[in-house]
């Protein structure tokens, strides 16, 4: 499938499907020498894995990593580094009533229209369990980015109309909605069971931050930093909508205030989220991210079918009330991602 393949220097490839045998990645680019084994894989799947709360997909996947290719003697050979997940509970069944229906919000109608056939198996590569290779890759993007000191750190900011008002990073793995806002987390999650138990789900906003970041990576014009942040995001299916620092709030600031203004110990503020002109400033990158509700919910709503026939779809089956907290890792992956290639590139420029 064209499309299904990211980066340059360092390049992901994902395969599988929701409730195929299996979902994985195929990493090529890889700093030969650096020790990687399967739990440093493993740590940041298990924060992605579904039925970690009452607001989670049920789904019991272990999504248990095996490295086939591209480690030897516990170090990266620098060859394609493969990885795997055995889906163990699958339940393709539970489309059976549906599967000659569009569900609304899903890529159903046009997979359709684009291939002349789709897998209605919940969604087959459209699926959010596409997103596990993705999260395998980001984990070994990660371990090599943190031997240059960047750190990356992703967390639910807003869910279901409720908004963190404090910023409190220990307390991020600490709650299911992965918020920074303990308090609030606990009203985002008393929200969202409510619109649980009536059927339905809720979106919300995912902030990221990046630290430890070196002035000067990026490329001009076409492949800006930003962009390409940009195009990983968007290429996350729940995600309809990206700002950088300030934000859309820039339509409404005068130049004067937006500037970032520098002194001898560098700049003053951080309106433009850590990038300009596409290349890094060496400040803390920040970035939202809008997380769309999840598409399949058990209440009624109205469609059509492969026929065209007007009629009624309900989505049993297990789903996510709220997709933000196993968005998070997503993201993170999909910025070390672009930030490993991006140095990469860099290098490659320098000889």
């Amino acid at each position: 499938m064209a499309g299904s393949s990211f980066g340059q220097a360092f390049r992901i490839t994902t395969f599988g499907e929701s409730h195929g045998g299996a979902v994985g990645v195929i990493v090529d680019g890889v700093t030969p020498g650096v020790e990687l084994s399967a739990q440093d894989v493993q740590a940041q799947l298990d924060r992605r894995k579904p039925g970690q709360s009452y607001i989670t997909t049920p789904r019991q996947e272990l999504d248990t990593v095996n490295l086939l290719s591209g480690v030897f003697q516990g170090v990266t050979t620098g060859t394609p580094l493969m990885m795997i997940l055995y889906n163990k509970d699958a339940d393709p069944s539970a489309y059976d009533n549906i599967k000659d229906l569009f569900r609304p919000g899903h890529a159903d109608y046009t997979y359709y229209k684009k291939y002349g056939l789709r897998d209605w198996r919940g969604s087959g590569r459209a699926s959010g369990r596409e997103t596990a290779g993705r999260v395998a890759a980001g984990a070994v993007a990660r371990k090599l980015l943190a031997r240059r000191g960047v750190s990356v750190l992703a967390y639910t900011l807003k869910a279901a109309g409720i908004s963190c008002d404090t910023f409190e990073p220990e307390a991020i793995e600490k709650n299911p909605l992965r918020a920074c806002d303990p308090a609030a987390a606990e009203r985002m999650l008393e929200r969202i069971t409510a619109i649980k138990d009536d059927n339905d789900s809720a979106g919300g906003i995912i902030e990221c931050r990046v630290r430890g970041m070196a002035a000067g990576i990026g490329e001009p014009v076409f492949d800006k930093l930003d962009a390409e942040i940009a195009h990983a995001m968007l290429s996350i299916g729940a995600i309809k909508g990206i700002e950088f620092g300030a934000g859309f709030r820039v339509a409404d600031m005068r130049g004067s205030e937006h500037n970032d203004a520098m002194d001898s110990n560098g700049f003053k503020s951080n309106n433009a989220g850590g990038i300009i002109g596409g290349i890094s400033t060496g400040e803390e990158i920040i970035f939202r991210v809008a997380v769309k509700p999840t598409s399949s919910i058990a209440k009624p709503q109205q469609t059509v079918s492969l026929s065209g026939e007007e009629t009624t779809i309900r989505t049993e089956g297990r789903h996510d009330a709220c997709i933000c907290p196993r968005v998070v890792p997503v993201v993170e992956a999909m910025v070390c991602v672009v930030l490993e290639d991006h140095f990469k590139r860099q290098a490659a420029m320098l000889g």
